[in-house]
């Protein structure tokens, strides 16, 4: 049981750390991120890499994340969510 908790404050905390790094670019102006390179500079797998975007495609409130292309890496587009300002 502990070891199944343990994976999942993991994955979440791997979902934070890119999350984090893709905000850090955006605000470089990228908007398409290569989950090959996203490994390389957080030091994860590519699979682990694609798995987290995956699930932060349908779960991060501040960022939309869509599987743009494939060509020897997946390729993901990335653009900020705007907040609505009340009226």
């Amino acid at each position: 049981m502990a070891t199944n908790q343990k994976s999942v404050s993991d994955g979440a905390s791997s979902r934070q750390r890119i999350t984090n790094y893709l905000l850090d670019r955006m605000n470089d102006g990228k908007h398409y991120f290569k989950s090959k390179y996203i490994a390389q500079d957080l030091g994860m797998s590519v699979k682990e890499v694609g798995a987290n975007l995956g699930l932060l495609s349908g779960e991060c409130e501040m960022l939309y994340i869509e599987r743009w292309s494939y060509s020897k890496s997946t390729t993901w587009r990335v653009e900020s969510k705007s907040v609505p300002v009340p009226s």
